[in-house]
């Protein structure tokens, strides 16, 4: 990739920069988000790269090297949610939750070049909006911090695209460390980065995209949450990440029979979520498979958020050895994730594509992932943000 060479082609200037962000790959706690949970993501080494030159005249101009078409033109006064659809909407919302929360920013030329899979679960939409919300406020000579800047861009992509998304995926892109995972409290927002080294433990972390393409902005994923809300009511809190895991027998029996199994796997999910932070934070990667596994099986049978390729991974690789594995994302297609010796990665790969082959399935990418970097301007790498505090931009809050 080359995303000042494309700017040129596109626009036929300089741009004054180019800023990335990248993907993310959740090791567990999923659907915790937006339930005030517990959340345990690493950022992905695929990254979305935006570059960047300020407009005097308040115009927004979006061009992406893998979506195809041309420019598309939109006036930043004019921004409003509904107005934008596409991929255009995902930065067209970040500069308008930006103006939103008083900043100031005006028109900008960005052209988007991208290696995050798209549809596969591992956060292309917050890549997008993280690099774009990184290029437009420094572009226009504002500094938020990284946190802030997650909160703004989840902001958007609820109220302006209308996905009712957590702040887990904006978060994991704005403010992991290298080689670490990011322990993220959605209620207060507090981070810990613990360290997350499968070599070192002579493990491998594999990736494997399905290629059955999900969309959160459709009603499966809305229902579940609605569901999980309706959950928290029944049972008097504020949300369902203050059932504690001693509590959910009595929690269940007070529920109408619908809403158990969603409640039943956030509760258990955030449980999880606290015994593989604590099991990193020990150096003891190996004993977090089992975990893995258990997840996924909540999230097929209580979440009811997976798919049949997705549970083949799971099953093919703890077949041929894997430590653990679940689907990792939103659900409804996407990835799983594959944690396994190294000496056996090879052997797995290949029970699983064996595997999809026999069901007649496409044969899904599977591919290593490391820990890698948050958000910065390309070429100066990320700086490890602050560990901040809680931000609300125009009183949404998390």
């Amino acid at each position: 990739m080359n995303p000042a060479a494309g700017f040129r082609a596109v626009f036929g200037a300089e741009p004054a920069g180019v800023w990335a962000a990248p993907g993310r790959v959740n090791l567990i706690g999923e659907h915790t988000d937006y339930n005030d949970g517990h959340v345990l993501p690493i950022a992905l080494p695929h990254r979305t790269r935006v570059a960047a030159a300020a407009r005097g005249d308040g115009l927004l101009r979006l061009h992406s090297a893998g979506a195809g078409g041309g420019v598309t033109a939109l006036r930043v006064a004019g921004l409003a949610p509904g107005a934008v659809r596409g991929w255009a909407a995902y930065p067209a919302g970040v500069v308008w939750a930006l103006r939103e929360a008083g900043l100031a920013v005006g028109g900008a030329d960005l052209h988007v070049e991208s290696d995050v899979p798209q549809g596969a679960g591992l956060s292309s939409s917050a890549a997008l909006e993280i690099a774009t919300a990184l290029a437009v406020t420094e572009l226009h000579g504002h500094r938020p911090s990284r946190a802030e800047l997650a909160a703004l861009a989840r902001h958007a992509e609820n109220a302006f695209v209308g996905v009712p998304c957590g702040i887990m995926d904006q978060t994991a892109s704005a403010c992991s460390v290298a080689g670490h995972a990011l322990h993220l409290d959605t209620r207060d927002l507090t981070l810990r980065h613990l360290p997350f080294d499968p070599a070192a433990h002579g493990l491998r972390l594999l990736v494997a995209d399905v290629g059955r393409r999900h969309a959160l902005a459709d009603g499966a994923y809305a229902a579940r949450r609605a569901a999980c809300e309706a959950g928290a009511r029944a049972l008097g809190v504020r949300a369902l990440r203050d059932v504690e895991a001693a509590q959910l027998p009595d929690a269940l029996a007070a529920l109408r029979p619908e809403l158990r199994p969603v409640v039943r796997h956030v509760v258990t999910e955030n449980e999880r979520v606290a015994r593989v932070a604590a099991l990193l934070a020990a150096g003891e990667l190996r004993a977090a498979g089992p975990l893995l596994t258990a997840g996924h099986a909540s999230l097929r049978d209580d979440f009811a958020v997976s798919c049949p390729e997705l549970d083949l991974v799971v099953t093919a690789a703890r077949a041929a050895g894997a430590l653990g594995a679940r689907m990792t994302g939103g659900g409804f297609g996407g990835s799983a994730i594959v944690l396994v010796e190294e000496d056996r990665a090879a052997g797995v790969e290949r029970a699983v594509a064996d595997a999809f082959a026999s069901a007649r399935f496409t044969a899904p990418a599977v591919f290593p992932v490391t820990a890698g970097e948050g958000a910065g301007r390309h070429g100066e790498g990320g700086r490890p943000p602050a560990e901040a505090g809680p931000f609300s931009p125009s009183g949404q809050g998390t």
